[in-house]
């Protein structure tokens, strides 16, 4: 019998484990390992931020779900991989501290015959002073219980609106190398249709801040989309939407640090401005958990398998080469690490080998450009494909079996206002590939028949449908397997 340990169970871990435990849960152990007691549909904190959900519509137990399955669950954050054993034990393990209050900060060492890294990401505020809802100044929806606090201080807002005073809210990046400008970007439109509902818009001035050298840029180096029959592209697409609502934005902005009531930040010209608000979520910048690893001798190999930011390395390729050589065969498509067969990464927690967008420094030489988005579709993809590797080199197959190269697969984005199924609308897009390229695609590098845009009740009835298919799906319920990821 064969140990399958994963770390993590998010969208990417989760996927995983419910796969293997459906193909190879009798022959092999399926160990999953979380600090995390609950599982967030990350998507619909969003919903819950605007208070249109319940924190417990968006999360459920885990261990109530992996009970009525064979899969080993512990609530316990990974510390160090072993990835050759060591003098004490020759089996490969990894090491994790248990957060369950039962057991909190017992160590233990979990022996494994495959190891999936789908830890997700470091939620990194402290990048920037003064950042995040629990040393800092700003709120956040990345986390339900983040989004439960976010929606309180938003509803004092409207509650001051509804007085007759009148507040600024700024939404957006909260660092010059942030990711996740969907969710930001969903969560905008959310408030200002909660503060419409209200009847109290007018009295709010609403700004999108944002590390995007244009609106639309999503970390995708901007995309154009088929609307209505033409061609246009991210940027006037985005920007008719926040024109609409009467939404200012700034872009190409790193915020420095924040304080109580005000914003720093920087631009890619060099100057430094002041931004005031009264409620402000900014995104944080992500980076790797801090996992480590050691070799059989006890030495500190996590440069081996990590990249400076903490992201476990793959299979792509990371040769340092200029902006215009980079190509989308770069990107990995097995996520099996190169020097051990047996360690995968998926999600989040796997390094690209690139920015997708151009990169950027401000003139006093500050990074200034998004980072690849690899959350949601995505995350599933590659943990589906991973999940069958393993099945198949559990029956002998020498090497990963199938792939899920993001330069080779598409992905959804729908920015939904507000949770009633017969009120609100959507702003929704597809891309294909997310990773562009240009060798297969020159004019656009993507497939413009499969990149469009549209606005609508359609796609709001679509996110909405989906919040419900996916908890479905996530709770393992019947039929589970058959919902397309």
């Amino acid at each position: 019998m064969a140990r399958i340990v994963i770390l993590g169970a998010g969208i990417a871990g989760h996927t995983v484990a419910r796969y293997l435990n459906k193909w190879v849960g009798k022959q092999h152990e399926v160990v999953v390992v979380s600090p995390n007691a609950k599982w967030n549909w990350i998507p619909s904190n969003i919903w819950v931020g605007v208070g249109q959900m319940k924190e417990e519509q968006v999360t459920f137990d885990l261990t109530e779900v992996y009970s009525k399955t064979r899969v080993n669950f512990r609530q316990a954050k990974a510390l160090a991989i072993h990835p050759e054993g060591n003098a004490e034990n020759p089996s490969p393990f990894v090491t994790v501290e248990y957060t369950h209050p039962a057991k909190a900060g017992v160590q233990e060492n979990i022996t494994y015959d495959y190891l999936v890294n789908a830890t997700g990401p470091k939620l990194n505020f402290a990048a920037t002073p003064g950042l995040g809802p629990e040393h800092g100044h700003t709120v956040s929806v990345c986390t339900s219980s983040h989004a439960l606090e976010a929606n309180e201080k938003l509803q004092h807002v409207i509650d001051a609106l509804r007085a007759g005073e009148r507040r600024t809210i700024v939404i957006g990046t909260g660092h010059g190398m942030c990711t996740c400008q969907g969710a930001a970007f969903e969560y905008i439109y959310n408030v200002d249709h909660m503060l419409r509902e209200a009847g109290v818009r007018d009295k709010a001035r609403i700004v999108w801040l944002s590390n995007e050298y244009e609106l639309g840029d999503f970390g995708m180096g901007g995309v154009h989309i088929k609307r209505g029959g033409y061609v246009t592209n991210g940027k006037t697409f985005a920007e008719s939407l926040m024109v609409e609502r009467n939404i200012e934005w700034i872009t190409r902005a790193h915020v420095t640090r924040v304080e109580a009531g005000k914003i720093h930040y920087e631009t890619l010209d060099g100057s430094y401005h002041e931004l005031e608000f009264d409620f402000s979520m900014l995104i944080p910048p992500f980076a790797g958990v801090g996992l480590k690893a050691y070799d059989k001798a006890g030495a500190d190999i996590s440069a081996q398998l990590f990249a400076p930011n903490g992201f476990m390395k793959v299979d792509a390729d990371y040769t340092a080469r200029p902006y215009l050589e980079w190509s989308a065969r770069d990107w990995p498509k097995t996520y099996q690490t190169p020097a051990y067969r047996n360690i995968f990464a998926v999600g989040i927690a796997f390094a690209p080998p690139h920015m997708i967008s151009k990169p950027m420094q401000s003139a006093n030489g500050t990074p200034i450009n998004p980072t690849a988005p690899r959350t949601g579709m995505p995350s599933a993809a590659m943990a589906k494909a991973v999940a069958m590797s393993i099945r198949d080199m559990l029956n002998g197959a020498e090497k990963p079996t199938h792939t899920a190269s993001m330069a080779e697969m598409g992905a959804a984005c729908v920015a939904s206002t507000g949770a009633d199924f017969f009120k609100g609308t959507a702003a929704t897009m597809t891309v294909f590939p997310v990773v562009p390229d240009f060798e297969k695609y020159p004019d656009y590098g993507r497939d413009i028949d499969l990149t469009f845009g549209e606005i609508g009740l359609a796609g709001h009835w679509m996110k909405y449908l989906l919040h419900h298919a996916f908890i479905y799906q996530a709770k393992l319920k019947p039929g589970w397997s058959i919902i397309p990821d």
